[in-house]
């Protein structure tokens, strides 16, 4: 229960690191480095989510499921 709080509120971090950067984009005039920090900051919690998710997919913490398959009646 735990690993899934930690997933969204990584999901949520990375969503706030998203809009703030679009934020950043919007107001500032100059040529600024606080865009290039925020989306920096995106793309690395972007990847701690993904290897997280692998990590306790691997460690059995989650199981992954797909659709239903669905047979066709004769």
């Amino acid at each position: 229960m735990i690993i899934k709080i930690l997933i969204a509120i990584l999901m949520l971090a990375i969503l706030f690191s998203l809009f703030r950067g679009l934020y950043f984009l919007a107001t500032e005039k100059s040529d600024s480095k606080k865009v290039v920090k925020s989306l920096g900051w995106r793309i690395g919690l972007s990847m701690t989510l993904f290897l997280l998710i692998v990590a306790a997919i691997l460690l059995g913490w989650i199981e992954p499921h797909g659709l239903p398959t669905v047979t066709p009646k004769p």
